[in-house]
């Protein structure tokens, strides 16, 4: 990227340690991606890393953080439609607007992964998968868009299903694992209908205290998940040669989680399930191995 002016290099850099502090899975998945493309992801999860912290920072009330992210949305337009950021503005802003440039970014993927955010300041109870899925398409099958829109892909007819099941794999699988944590935060994402159907509320389902029920009621959650992933499969083949590797290890690292989960579904009631680090390294070599084969 010697190409770009110092203060863009600067604003890159920048994305780039707050992707190293934030996301270290991210971090290292995207290492395989070849420049340019690797910093321009490292931009856009610094602009969804923004979102975020405004929707979770402790302190400023539900109101004031929904005016935040309003006003954020209102920042973001003009970047993506080309407008230099104003002088003084955070470096991410200039690492986006070179992005917005480079590449033909879906700004309404943008305008959904902060009404997700949005959606997600009042959340309490799930009432029904309906709901699931919209918000799972909101925080995640956005970024899968925005994404393949930088990796590069051919014009499959199915290209956007598959980056939507792929959202809703990869979110639910978040879901499931962060059960406990979410819980505490006064959040419930699993459908409310679907645990009454299983006669279970979220408490027990923590406790595990129905044992059967519980397990029951988890496999059937994942089988779900497992029909995105399917639906999702072929997605790689699609991708720009350069892109697959990064798609394919991010996918592999979280459809493991889930393969753990399904392994042993009491462990959604003790800590958070996470992958050995043998099992992401062999993940990691796997995709080396594709990355230089694909650049061959």
């Amino acid at each position: 990227m010697t190409e770009l002016d110092l203060q863009t290099r600067e604003a890159y850099q920048t994305c780039a340690d707050v992707v190293r502090r934030r996301a270290r899975n991210f971090w290292y998945g995207l290492r395989l991606t070849p420049e340019p493309k690797r910093s321009a992801l490292y931009a856009v999860y610094a602009w969804m890393r923004e979102a975020d912290d405004l929707a979770d920072e402790p302190g400023p009330t539900t109101d004031e953080r929904r005016v935040a992210l309003d006003r954020f949305r209102d920042r973001t337009v003009p970047v993506l439609e080309g407008t230099s950021p104003p002088s003084g503005a955070d470096p991410m802003w200039f690492a986006l607007a070179d992005v917005a440039r480079r590449y033909d970014l879906p700004a309404e993927a943008f305008h959904e992964m902060i009404e997700g955010q949005v959606f997600d300041l009042d959340w309490g109870l799930c009432r029904d998968r309906a709901v699931l899925e919209r918000f799972c398409e909101l925080v995640a099958s956005s970024v899968g868009r925005v994404c393949v829109a930088v990796w590069g892909h051919d014009d499959h007819p199915a290209m956007a299903e598959m980056v939507r099941r792929r959202g809703l794999a990869l979110q639910m699988t978040n879901i499931l694992r962060d059960l406990r944590e979410d819980w505490g935060r006064g959040r419930v994402y699993l459908p409310q209908d679907e645990l009454a159907a299983a006669g279970l509320d979220i408490e027990t389902l923590i406790d595990w205290r129905e044992p059967d029920r519980c397990e029951a009621f988890v496999r059937d959650q994942v089988r779900v998940v497992e029909t995105h992933y399917g639906a999702s499969e072929a997605l790689e083949s699609h991708l720009a040669p350069d892109a697959r590797a990064t798609s394919w290890a991010m996918a592999e690292i979280y459809h493991g989680l889930l393969g753990r989960i399904s392994d042993e579904p009491s462990r959604l009631s003790g800590d958070r399930v996470r992958l050995g680090g043998w099992r992401k390294a062999r993940i990691a070599w796997k995709a080396r191995r594709q990355a230089r084969r694909e650049r061959r």
